[in-house]
């Protein structure tokens, strides 16, 4: 397992500080929560104090005016009715609050994950990000939900028995101060020992999110291997190490919350007790001064035990909070253009000069790659497994970041231009295309106002999807589920093609675009192809070497170089890689 390095008390005090930060937009609503959490405290302090006087100005000397009675009977009441009214709206001003903080919390981990390069998912489980966007964010909001207020209770608390405690008897009261650093011991003690704790849990549980994401996206393949039992033993594994670290730390909380919280609350009263046993030796005490006492000092504990109680879930969300803040704080950005990129694509010619690149900065995947496309070609690239096809592309898509060489498009560099300009000028057709869950049309829209319901059948009926499209049984607006599942590859390739020119794109850019696709379709294809290369410029992918035999220039691609290139006829002629590739080809289709 990769396991985070351990949080020191200064990284989870930097944690909890940006956490405080995101308060400062709903102020005025914090504000107003601690005020009512002030008048529910002050009431609870204030409570006993009223008792006492009842014992000892009226119960002890047996006298019982009814207006002074009344008037105390009158103040107990209210004070109740403050506490109960002030603690319902501060505990759902704290709600609200913890709601709007958590909300945009996950915007912002939402927000930085689009804005991921594609090198940061090649490196992270799917559904380690998930568990962070999800759960991890979720255990934030209980600490804004109960912990908060619990803190600045206790803190309020304190400040406020102590001041009752000093106005009732000073010397005992001073006493008891030893009390706040034994208490400040234990939670120190706790902090060290449960980050480590908690940091192992919430790494398991990204593991258990990431074995079932794997699990769910693969599940055609695990049965169709016989994989379930080797899949379910995995998940029990790391199910089972996810159960002992919890287990390690239940027990760990049992041990050091309550008992030995409780332990000193014993202490501390037997104390208080024996001191005022061996003062009224000497002289009388007010039984009154003794209920007041030992009631603030309950409430004085009470405090200290609910923090203790939340400082699990404090304690949570710390960790949880520092793995957020490691995503958002994650430098793996997808490629960034130039400052004031303004330029605009007008020809479509392309041009790779001396690229070279490496996904790990180790290993080249493409060596010294040079080839330019003139507007309206198509240029071709056809190789084995691994040859750097992919990887072209990937670089003119901006979903790599490239240092060694230069793209151009129109002889200007790819980085000089907005990103929304080559999103809008450079249309792809990937091998797996994916759909989204909605319907038909807008898959084919995607979200893009500017294209008219018209525009959306035009593009259908322009490579030919419409005739599946209008045998749907609600047409455009029939529903498609999650990836397309319903939908069969050749239809989801066929709605790629139209949500491709329906960009009107002024660059191709087609990944094994046919590769899906049955004999009988992808004849019918070919000639929307070919229409929509017209006037484009075309960079394809190819394993099918009968798709690409009209290219201007086909290059052939052996461990990350150019080894071949030329049009199909003269690569023929010259009886290398391409020839070979292409009578294998030949050969297969004439056996069948």
């Amino acid at each position: 397992m990769n396991k985070q390095q351990d949080m020191s008390a200064k990284d989870q005090w930097k944690t909890f500080v940006r956490l405080a930060r995101y308060i400062l937009p709903f102020k005025g609503s914090a504000l107003l929560a601690i005020v009512l959490l002030l008048l529910t405290v002050t009431a609870t302090v204030v409570s006993p104090l009223v008792i006492q006087t009842f014992i000892d100005n009226y119960v002890v000397p047996l006298e019982f005016p009814m207006k002074p009675l009344w008037l105390l009977a009158g103040m107990y009441i209210a004070l109740q009715l403050v506490n109960m009214i002030a603690s319902y709206f501060q505990t759902l001003r704290f709600q609200k609050l913890a709601l709007a903080i958590i909300q945009q919390i996950r915007i912002d981990v939402f927000t930085k994950v689009q804005k991921l390069g594609l090198r940061y998912f090649d490196q992270t489980p799917a559904g380690g990000v998930v568990s962070r966007v999800t759960n991890d964010t979720e255990s934030i909001k209980e600490m804004f939900v109960s912990v908060a207020s619990t803190f600045l209770q206790a803190i309020f608390g304190l400040i406020g028995v102590y001041i009752a405690l000093f106005t009732l008897d000073p010397k005992l009261a001073l006493y008891t101060l030893i009390l706040l650093p034994v208490f400040l011991l234990v939670v120190a003690v706790y902090r060290h020992y449960s980050s480590e704790f908690y940091q192992d849990i919430r790494e398991r549980l990204s593991q258990l999110n990431a074995k079932i994401s794997e699990s769910l996206s693969g599940m055609g393949m695990i049965q169709a291997f016989r994989q379930e039992k080797r899949l379910s033993d995995e998940f029990i594994e790391v199910n089972e190490g996810h159960y002992r670290a919890g287990m390690r730390n239940i027990k760990f909380d049992t041990l050091l919350l309550t008992p030995l919280i409780d332990l000193l609350y014993t202490v501390a009263i037997v104390s208080v007790l024996s001191y005022f046993g061996l003062v009224s030796l000497a002289q009388p005490v007010d039984v009154g001064v003794i209920y007041a006492f030992t009631t603030l000092l309950r409430r004085l504990f009470q405090p200290v035990q609910q923090v203790m109680a939340r400082l699990s879930i404090f304690q949570q969300a710390i960790v949880s909070a520092s793995r957020v803040f490691a995503l958002i704080d994650d430098t793996e950005l997808e490629p960034t253009q130039t400052a004031n990129a303004t330029k605009k694509i007008t020809n479509g010619t392309i041009e790779f000069r001396n690229v070279t690149f490496s996904y790990d900065g180790k290993h080249d995947v493409l060596k010294d790659i040079s080839f330019k496309a003139n507007a309206g070609e198509t240029v071709a690239l056809v190789g084995h497994t691994g040859s750097g096809k992919s990887s072209i592309i990937n670089l003119f898509m901006r979903f790599y970041e490239y240092e060694r060489g230069e793209i151009l498009i129109d002889g200007v560099s790819l980085k000089d231009y907005p990103i929304e300009e080559l999103r809008a000028k450079v249309g792809l057709v990937l091998q797996d295309p994916f759909m989204f869950y909605g319907d038909i049309a807008s898959n084919i829209r995607l979200h893009n106002d500017k294209l008219t319901d018209e525009d959306i059948r035009a593009a259908a009926e322009f490579v030919q999807a419409d005739h599946f499209i209008n045998e749907l049984p609600k047409g455009y607006e029939q529903k498609v589920t999650e990836r397309g599942s319903t939908l069969s590859s050749g239809q989801r390739q066929l709605l790629a093609f139209a949500r491709t020119i329906a960009m009107n794109p002024k660059v191709l850019v087609l990944d094994e675009a046919t590769a899906n696709i049955d004999t009988e379709t992808e004849v019918a294809i070919q000639t929307s192809l070919a229409k929509m290369r017209q006037g484009r410029t075309t960079i394809a992918i190819a394993h099918r070497l009968s798709t690409i035999q009209d290219a201007e220039l086909i290059l052939v691609l052996h461990r990350g170089e150019i080894v071949e290139r030329g049009t199909h006829g003269e690569l023929l002629a010259q009886k290398g890689l391409y020839h070979t590739m292409y009578e294998l080809q030949n050969g297969k289709q004439e056996t069948t």
